[in-house]
């Protein structure tokens, strides 16, 4: 019997708990394998051009180009390789959380990349990856989103690619977790 091949990113489930997360890590990963792993230009201009205006045809993002897909695809690991991390206990004071609303790519439902509630308490996060270069702007356009929310949150997250920056873990109120993504 042949297994059924993830094809498409709504596959992916937006709730995730301790009994999904690794599934839903395996299922993004599957749909980066049709994407080609050689890109080539006449020259580097043609080469940048490829890569910020050639259309992808396959992998999650279908439509968008290579460049898009690239940040959207890096961001989403952060996501669900930071919601793992957040599961399996490794960040002091989160551990009453056991299920998260996220979104991926570049959805648009919810007011934050990431939602969580249990016993009273409200978390809400955002997430990227980013070059070290641009961490600073990305910081600050996440943390000031996250203290504009009107959810009335107790606990602010900013999850983000662990080779990212050196910084403390937290800045004002908002943890700030690193996250390595496994390939």
């Amino acid at each position: 019997m042949k297994t059924k091949t993830l094809k498409f990113l709504t596959e992916i489930p937006r709730e995730l708990d301790k009994d999904n997360i690794d599934s839903a890590i395996k299922k993004h990963k599957s749909l980066l394998e049709d994407i080609p792993l050689l890109v080539e230009g006449s020259n580097i201009l043609d080469l940048f051009a490829i890569l910020k205006r050639y259309q992808m045809i396959s992998g999650p993002y279908i439509g968008v180009s290579l460049f898009e897909a690239a940040n959207r695809i890096m961001t989403d690991l952060v996501i669900l390789f930071g919601i793992k991390k957040i599961l399996s206990g490794e960040i002091p004071n989160l551990e009453i959380f056991s299920k998260f609303i996220v979104e991926l790519g570049n959805e648009n439902d919810n007011p934050h990349d990431i939602v969580s509630y249990s016993s009273g308490k409200t978390l809400i996060g955002e997430a990227f990856n980013v070059a070290p270069s641009f961490f600073n702007v990305k910081k600050n356009k996440s943390y000031k989103k996250l203290l504009k929310s009107d959810q009335n949150p107790d606990f602010l997250i900013l999850l983000c690619n662990s080779d990212s920056h050196d910084m403390v873990k937290e800045v004002g109120g908002v943890t700030i977790i690193k996250v390595d993504i496994e390939f």
